[in-house]
């Protein structure tokens, strides 16, 4: 599929290439076949490359699941969101109350009444997975847990999380409290693109608070070669998961294999997937912004022909075997009446393969074209009529 090269986010940037990005990762094309060519004991999966949105791997994407502590990240979304605007503070010292102090599950361990920091907070739910901390952000920063959950729900909505729908914050298990596969890979997606400062503390391997050291329960932090994130997750009921980041050279892919059987399945599914993804495919970068693809002749124009352009840089996810039968041509319809103005869409840039329904990328003009005077045209139409062409 194609990208736009990232260039530094602005708030409308960014919200565009995740349209983009959202839009292309729904495209499905032939990647339901390669669950039965790539054989899983996950239950939901989708292996998506993070600069194309193209999907490499897909099991089970759409279906509702419970996603337990990985829907930690939607909690970290919204955290992260009002860092980011300057209504919360790193420093800022959040009081616990007793119901974060009670919450069962994973712990960071704080301590009733006492005052942590957000900047301490956040470790203890990236690194720790306590749902006590997340207890303590949401009423600190929203006065309870159900308010909270409703600033979840709306920046999900926002996000073009289709099928996800929060009751709380922590992932404790109840019936209405599900995402899915694709979901949760458009989340993670943007919380490492709109969040760059914030981002690295998924990479810590260990935390240290109230005299306790907990690790990450990520394990490819420990044995993957360039995974740098996200968030594990286990009930009963949804199984053991992982919503997983690797980079390898300039790649980067984002897993999420939810549903196996234990932890070491886990960790061996997961690695496996993301080799697969890494190995099998490759991306390739067939025009750069701005660069002339094709020229189109201009009917009655002050000049003869227009350059088609493209306005983002046009990286595609391809197989070896789609990569040696890739065709590309461009759609015009013919020659382009006068006036043309720089940016209209003019053509269309079609990428066929033999396994993936056609790309399809607009070409726009690449400048400004004129009308012929009155007497040129008239010298024009009779040129045409005379020579069947134009002669300017």
């Amino acid at each position: 599929m194609f990208s736009v090269r990232h260039l530094p986010m602005t708030a409308t940037s960014h919200a565009k290439l995740l349209a983009l990005f959202v839009a292309v990762t729904l495209l499905i094309g032939a990647q339901a076949s390669n669950a039965a060519a790539f054989e899983t004991s996950a239950k939901e999966v989708i292996l998506v490359d993070d600069t194309t949105g193209a999907v490499l791997l897909a099991k089970n994407s759409d279906r509702r699941m419970f996603p337990a502590s990985m829907s930690k990240l939607m909690t970290l979304y919204v955290v992260f969101s009002k860092l980011t605007e300057g209504s919360l503070s790193l420093d800022d010292q959040l009081r616990v109350s007793e119901k974060a102090w009670r919450m069962g599950g994973s712990k960071m361990f704080v301590e009733l009444n006492s005052r942590v920091s957000v900047n301490e907070l956040l470790r203890g739910i990236i690194v720790q997975s306590g749902n006590d901390a997340c207890i303590v952000l949401a009423e600190g920063i929203a006065g309870s847990e159900a308010q909270f959950v409703e600033l979840m729900n709306a920046a999900a909505k926002k996000l073009g999380l289709r099928n996800s729908h929060f009751m709380n914050v922590t992932g404790w298990p109840h019936p209405e409290h599900v995402t899915t596969a694709r979901d949760l890979v458009i989340l993670a997606h943007s919380i490492i693109r709109e969040f760059p400062l914030l981002y690295p503390i998924f990479q810590e391997k260990s935390y240290t608070y109230n005299g306790i050291k907990q690790g990450n329960r990520n394990p490819l932090l420990y044995t993957y070669a360039g995974a740098d994130g996200l968030k594990t997750g286990h009930t009963e009921a949804s199984g053991y998961g992982l919503l997983a980041s690797a980079v390898r050279g300039n790649r980067r892919l984002i897993l999420l294999a939810n549903g196996m059987a234990d932890v070491n399945d886990r960790a061996r599914e997961t690695e496996r997937m993301l080799d697969y993804g890494f190995n099998e495919y490759s991306n390739y970068t067939l025009f750069k912004a701005g660069e002339i693809v094709e020229q189109v002749e201009v009917w009655l124009g002050d000049k003869a022909n227009v350059p088609l352009i493209i306005n983002h840089d046009l990286t595609i996810t391809l197989s070896r075997t789609e990569r040696r039968s890739m065709k590309i041509k461009v759609v015009a319809p013919g020659p382009v009446p006068a006036p043309v103005k720089k940016g209209t869409q003019v053509a269309t840039l079609v990428i066929k393969t033999s396994d993936k329904k056609p790309i399809e990328v607009p070409l726009v003009a690449g400048m400004e074209i004129g009308r012929l005077s009155a007497f040129g045209r008239i010298g024009a139409a009779f040129n045409h009529l005379l020579w069947g062409e134009q002669n300017h």
